[in-house]
């Protein structure tokens, strides 16, 4: 029964949490016959998403993310939503995972019974990020969660591959922490959906203000990356609960232009045919360095490029060689 992927597909749309769990500990293994198993299971469940709202969620240290995420993620529980968070944990694959803390950080979502928390390993690589992160987040759908929550660290790279993966993506930052506008890469904030200003109370409300207004002013500067859509800056408190449903407004809003317009359905459309294209050069990377005349040859031609007895060029064409041989040798 462990290797039909059937039982895995049925657990999950009776939305079993257990079923759900191993389901994603497949995804996440690296064993050949896990991965066959959990790409059946994927394909079947595949007509079964896509009708969740993605959400992407970054901000600087101390911004108050997991604080924000549990009572924003407690909010939607509470008008009848189902809450899906993937919190991206790049040291999974040393540490075996942040589970734990994940759901000390965030208490009381971790013990809604419309929620459900879990970490995702990247697995040291960016494409460990898209590939675990994807495919969990589809199985949600499939399991009934209407909302996903993809949180990343923020740093590197991350932000702008969590962001080619969601609808929405917001990013959280705090006034009063210096010069803000350097604690945020230009890239983020071309991706950004909205930028929200946490900890917008009691006396750092007007500092909070003059630091909207400063995004605010950034954010003009750029051009928008929609044609339907202008990021805005907006204040919250996630202690106080103060905000929170006009984030959440905005998003709806967002989502209801794109719909309208026909962007959100090419934009979904536009990540999957990149994502096709990202597994197909993960897979030929894959399958080149698994090639025994590449694991033969690549230990002398590393050491020949490092005491330059020969350049990097050549050596690189020496092994793309046994691409274009017609018996690999």
């Amino acid at each position: 029964m462990l290797n039909d992927p059937q039982h895995y597909v049925t657990g999950v749309l009776d939305r079993d949490r257990l079923t759900l769990a191993k389901t994603i500990t497949l995804i996440e293994s690296t064993l050949p016959a896990h991965l066959e198993l959990a790409r059946t299971i994927v394909d079947r469940l595949l007509p079964h998403t896509g009708r969740a709202i993605r959400i992407g969620i970054t901000g600087v240290p101390g911004a108050g993310k997991s604080t924000y995420i549990e009572r924003f993620g407690t909010m939607l529980t509470g008008l009848g939503h189902r809450v899906a968070v993937l919190a991206i944990d790049p040291s999974s694959s040393r540490s075996g995972g942040s589970i734990l803390g994940d759901k000390t950080r965030m208490e009381r979502l971790a013990v809604d019974p419309n929620a459900f928390i879990r970490p995702s390993p990247a697995s040291g690589t960016l494409g460990g990020v898209g590939r675990k992160t994807r495919e969990t987040m589809l199985v949600c759908e499939a399991a009934g969660y209407d909302v996903v929550i993809i949180e990343t660290v923020g740093v590197g790279q991350s932000e702008t591959t969590v962001a080619s993966m969601v609808d929405f993506f917001l990013v959280l930052m705090i006034a009063g922490a210096g010069d803000e506008l350097q604690g945020i890469k230009k890239g983020v904030l071309e991706v950004a959906d909205a930028i929200v200003i946490n900890k917008a109370d009691g006396d750092n409300l007007l500092r909070a203000e003059t630091a909207r207004k400063e995004y605010q002013a950034a954010l003009s500067m750029l051009k928008p990356d929609s044609p339907n859509w202008s990021p805005p800056v907006l204040t919250c408190s996630a202690v106080e609960g103060t905000g929170l449903d006009k984030i959440w407004e905005t998003i709806l809003e967002h989502r209801n232009k794109l719909t309208i317009s026909g962007e959100m359905a090419e934009k979904r459309k536009t990540q999957d045919l990149d994502w096709m294209a990202f597994l197909l050069d993960d897979g030929l990377r894959q399958w080149f360095y698994s090639n025994p005349h590449v694991r033969e040859a690549l230990p002398a031609l590393r050491k020949k490029v490092a005491e330059k007895k020969i350049s990097p060029t050549a050596a690189a064409d020496s092994l793309l060689a046994f691409l274009y041989s017609r018996d690999g040798k």
